[in-house]
Formats: structure tokens, C-alpha cells, sequence
């Protein structure tokens, strides 16, 4: 069976992702992520807030690599790291802007096989590649959409600093890293 939208399972529309990127960060954790088939609800999100972030990609200005960064919101930025691993970002704010919400870790919800609990983990278990970069967050096979408690205050969410970029000075040190608290599938507490 392959899950794609149906009219119980709402995708966000574009203007979810018009906004400010560390209140998107929040907002989509409990959302589910859908590509085909595979389902599974975000836990974990890092926001990054442009060029003036040392920590976003966009901070060495716009290169072929991150050009979906720079486009619309809505959109996916998939990169490689480490020549093995992928990485999703949702790109958020107004075309130019180069924000994006980083995904980290997801609860599987249907059909994933495989660790969820970190970005490159998540992406190989998600079928996600570079195939999916600069792809359309509302269309039909690969989009987010509500979950089934969105909108419910039952999560508490915990802030903390984002993973992996000391590189980014005082950047490294703001607390721009989301996550459902007490979910087993959180990457890192």
C-alpha cells in the first residue's frame, strides 16, 4: 500500500512555513513527515536563521550547494555530510532569506525500517537523498503534515543548544535545538 495525502491526513500549507523559523522549528514537532509509503512524526528540529547564523550554511553566502536555502519556504535542503550521510532541512521565511529548520529525529509511524534518532539516520530510514533536494513540500509523495495531536499543548518541549557546530562561536551556544520531552527517539537529550 502507498501512503500519499489523503483528506484525513492534512499537509501544511506554504504559509505554515512563512514564518518565523524558530517558531516553524517548534510547530513541527508532532507533525508527521510522509515520503511514500513511510511515515513518521518529528521529535527533534534545530533552527538555523540565515547568513548573520554561523551555524547556517547560508552564512558563506549562496553557493550551488545551498541554493534551496536562498528559494522559497516550504521546500526541501537536502546536503550530504561526511560523503554518507543526508541531512533534511524545511526552509523557512520569505524567498532570500536562507532560514531553514533542520529535521533530527522522528518517532516511526508506518513503514520505516531503520534508526529515526538523528538527521542522517532519519533520512537513510526516510529514503531520503539528493534526489529530494529542492523538492516542494506540498506535493503529493513527500510532504509534512498534521499530527494526529497538532495543535494539543500535551507536549512540553525542551530548548537546548544545537549539535555539532562549536565552529559557530556564541552561535554554538543558542538554544535553537527542539525536542519532545521524554520521547525515546530524541537524538541526544
Amino acid at each position: 500500500m502507498r501512503l500519499c495525502y489523503t483528506p484525513t491526513m492534512r499537509k501544511l500549507a506554504r504559509e505554515f512555513y512563512d514564518r518565523d523559523t524558530q517558531v516553524v522549528a517548534r510547530e513541527l514537532l508532532g507533525k508527521l513527515l510522509v515520503h511514500g509509503d513511510r511515515v513518521g512524526r518529528i521529535v527533534e528540529t534545530e533552527a538555523y536563521l540565515g547568513p548573520h547564523d554561523l551555524a547556517a550554511h547560508s552564512a558563506r553566502g549562496l553557493t550551488k550547494r545551498n541554493a534551496p536555502m536562498f528559494g522559497p519556504p516550504g521546500f526541501a535542503y537536502v546536503y550530504m555530510i561526511y560523503g554518507m550521510y543526508f541531512c533534511m532541512n524545511v526552509v523557512t521565511e520569505r524567498e532570500g532569506h536562507a532560514s531553514a529548520v533542520l529535521l533530527r529525529a522522528l518517532e516511526p509511524i508506518g513503514e520505516i525500517d531503520g534508526k529515526t534518532n538523528g538527521p542522517g539516520l532519519l533520512c537513510n530510514a526516510m529514503g531520503i537523498d539528493r534526489q529530494l533536494n529542492g523538492h516542494d513540500l506540498l506535493s503529493e509523495d513527500f510532504f509534512i503534515a498534521e499530527g494526529a495531536a497538532s495543535g494539543d499543548a500535551a507536549y512540553k518541549i525542551v530548548k537546548r543548544p544545537r549539535i555539532g557546530v562549536d565552529y559557530a562561536k556564541h552561535w554554538a551556544r543558542r538554544h535553537l535545538r527542539f525536542y519532545i520531552a521524554d520521547n525515546q527517539f530524541v537524538s541526544r537529550r
